[in-house]
């Protein structure tokens, strides 16, 4: 390899040791630093293609321990370009990063369509796959997949076709995902008079009011100082809870705005505004949706498939789409009667409320606010106080403690960050105090240039590499609310709970003890499975003990009262049917755009929406209702034909919670002991075994389906 100049020796994203220098990192470093990668990236392929076609037994290090090491520059350099990408977007990095995904689209393409490798991993599992332990067996069987996938079959005129099709979903989805971000932020309601803000809680006129501090630089952006936290912040004065306030589609304000808000002419702006995000003037995705559900249909038939969903399927748990719309049909029968009792009990309390005007979606998520508050006598504001972050992340650390046998510890100042917000940890084993993994927290919500929603994501995923094993770090973003004046980050419960959702999913990556990173973790699990340690972290959200632990009134330190606690567990299913429809409505029009839709058709995707809530909804969708043009999940996301997943793992959450319940969640040793079965099989193994076996290891038998259905209180 030719020596770098002294530009990239200096480039940060070209530093493969250690963590990435995030804090380093500018958009100009981009491009040089990836196309230097991948120039070196293809002159090493071709070296171990040449090789590789040389020989007539390969063994494992021949192929996938080589393989692996020509990927991991990519975790320094593409993944970290990637995650800025999500959580600092701007549009200088925009343009680097449109100016290079088409050349790493175009690689990652060459080596998942190498002949060479192809036949040299077909060669192994002839030769040597009964000699293989049953991880490396699985490797090489979902190599062999991915590669069928990846168009290994396609000769000329198909596989050229083939892979402009792959550039163009790739662009597509970057612009998609680019689209909604942008349309979210441009948003705004500018309140100024008390009227417009009548019941709206403290915490909401705080929030909005620093919102329009920041929007119009009245003061710099900054949150306030965590305890715990050796990383410097700017804290914000408090905002003047006089006004104005800023009223955006970010989800810590527009979800409670619609809940609280007594206008009613304002909550209906604000939702048209919301369920037509992206959907209008330049940022309109409707197009982008057609091209998309086009090309992923011309992909499947040109690799063989009836539908994109069939290909989609065929890396899944599911044995296929009729398994899908089983489970959908299933849990809809279950869900829909008690939904329009649900609905009906809110046009009841609206019409006793004083409400003359017809029952319409702006109004459901105020009735139903008023509707919890009386019958169980709490509201979210109620619990906010007593959900402060820095005494959330304290309880929950204890928690896996106890639970899992892991300590987790504060190591801000060891790790370069992204922004002053981002804390690093550390986790050992309790036991014998040696290092397992570590993670960013990225907890707060930042509308300008981070992106809706939570997630983990690895940073850097567990190895051996050159006989030493490099521990996994993740990614843990969420979108919280954040720090106002000099109060903490006071979460809402569900906050918390999606805290502990995206902790189940790092929980996963970070305490494999597979170290080949093919099955490592998240790795080669089939992602209609990925959602069960995730899930199952949020049932101890409804943990008493638990709830004591990380709950802490941030001016006394009082934790959750009791008949709090109880208020919370007897409303834990409030209205879960209306939810449970919610999400399979997402789910099977998913479905029906990927396998029986026709993208040629005179029907539009948004008809097969509105055909969808005729089965889902029990208050029909609005004309100008686009959720589709905002649904990055399945048009810029990993679940494309898999939305389902999170209904499909939660039956396995559900039943993987019960193990606990039927050892006795009082019973602090029973408790211990089924959680280091849970660590050891669905946590430790990962991708390395099929999601049913490892289900079985932990379970004893094979899932329960009702067990979903008896825990939303629907059996």
């Amino acid at each position: 390899m030719p020596e770098l100049s002294d530009e990239l020796k200096d480039n940060p994203l070209l530093v493969a040791a250690g963590l990435p220098r995030f804090d380093r990192i500018k958009p100009e470093h981009i491009v040089p630093a990836v196309q230097q990668v991948l120039a070196q990236a293809e002159q090493r392929l071709t070296e171990i293609e040449t090789t590789l076609s040389g020989l007539d037994r390969p063994i494992w290090d021949d192929i996938l321990t080589t393989l692996e090491e020509l990927d991991r520059p990519f975790d320094f350099t593409w993944k970290p370009v990637g995650h800025l990408f999500g959580v600092l977007n701007s549009p200088e990095l925009r343009t680097a990063y449109e100016t290079v995904l088409p050349e790493v689209v175009r690689f990652g393409l060459r080596a998942s369509q190498s002949r060479p490798i192809y036949e040299a991993v077909k060669r192994l599992k002839e030769q040597a796959g009964e000699t293989l332990t049953p991880t490396r067996q699985r490797i090489v069987d979902q190599k062999l997949l991915s590669a069928k996938l990846s168009g290994i079959a396609l000769e000329g005129e198909q596989r050229e076709r083939f892979n402009e099709i792959a550039e163009e979903l790739s662009q597509l989805s970057t612009d998609f995902s680019n689209h909604v971000l942008d349309a979210t932020k441009a948003f705004e309601l500018i309140l100024t008079k008390p009227e417009e803000v009548a019941g709206l809680p403290p915490s909401l006129l705080q929030l909005a009011a620093q919102s329009y501090q920041q929007k119009s630089g009245e003061c710099g952006v900054g949150s306030a100082e965590q305890d715990n936290s050796e990383t410097p912040h700017s804290p914000l004065p408090t905002p003047h809870s006089s006004g104005p306030w800023r009223i955006s589609l970010d989800g810590p304000i527009v979800t409670p705005f619609l809940q609280h808000s007594r206008r009613r002419d304002l909550r209906e702006t604000v939702y048209r505004a919301f369920i037509s995000r992206a959907s209008t003037g330049e940022w309109d995705n409707s197009e982008s949706i057609s091209k998309i559900l086009k090309l992923r249909r011309e992909k499947a038939e040109l690799l063989g498939f009836g539908s994109f969903a069939e290909v989609s399927l065929a890396e899944k748990m599911a044995p296929g789409v009729a398994a899908v719309e089983e489970m959908f049909e299933k849990l809809r029968t279950a869900s829909r009667t008690p939904a329009e009792s649900e609905l009906a009990e809110l046009k009841t309390l609206a019409t006793a409320g004083g409400q003359t005007e017809e029952f319409k979606h702006w109004d459901a998520a105020f009735w139903a606010e008023r509707l919890r508050e009386q019958r169980y006598d709490f509201n979210d504001e109620q619990l906010r106080p007593y959900f402060p972050l820095p005494r959330v992340l304290d309880g929950l650390f204890a928690l896996l403690t106890k639970l899992l046998g892991v300590t987790i510890r504060s190591a801000d100042g060891e790790a370069p960050v992204w922004h002053p917000d981002v804390r690093f940890f550390r986790v050992f084993d309790a036991q014998s105090n040696q290092p397992l993994a570590a993670f960013y927290l990225d907890p707060y919500s930042r509308p300008e240039n981070k992106r809706g929603g939570a997630w983990m994501d690895t940073c850097l995923p567990r190895r051996r590499y050159r006989g030493q094993v490099e521990l996994p770090v993740a990614h843990l973003v969420c979108n919280s609310t954040p720090p106002v004046g000099d109060a903490p980050s006071l979460m809402t419960f569900r906050e918390v709970e999606t805290l502990f959702h995206e902790f189940g999913h790092g929980l996963q990556h970070m305490l494999t003890t597979v170290d080949e990173a093919d099955a490592a973790g998240i790795n080669g699990v089939e992602w209609d499975a990925v959602e069960l340690p995730s899930q199952f972290m949020e049932n101890w959200c409804y943990h008493r003990p638990t709830i004591r632990g990380l709950s802490g009134h941030y001016q006394t330190g009082e934790p959750l009262p009791d008949e709090l606690f109880d208020k919370l567990t007897a409303a834990r299913n409030f209205r879960a049917a209306s939810m449970m429809l919610r999400q399979l409505h997402f789910g099977m029009t998913d479905i029906y755009l990927h396998h029986q839709f026709d993208p040629s058709s005179t029907e539009s995707p948004f008809d097969v929406q509105r055909r969808m809530a005729e089965k889902t909804a029990v208050l029909p969708p609005l004309p100008e209702d686009r959720m589709l043009c905002a649904f990055s999940h399945i048009f810029s996301g990993g679940y494309a034909a898999g939305y389902y997943s999170y209904k499909w793992a939660e039956v396995l959450s559900a039943d993987a919670f019960g193990a606990f319940e039927e050892a006795g969640l009082d019973n602090e040793s029973a408790v211990q002991a089924t959680g280091r079965r849970f660590r050891n099989t669905v946590l430790s193994l990962g991708g390395s075994r099929h999601p049913l076996e490892v289900f079985r290891a932990f379970r004893g038998r094979d899932p329960d389906p009702m067990a979903l259905l008896r825990q939303c209180g629907l059996a």
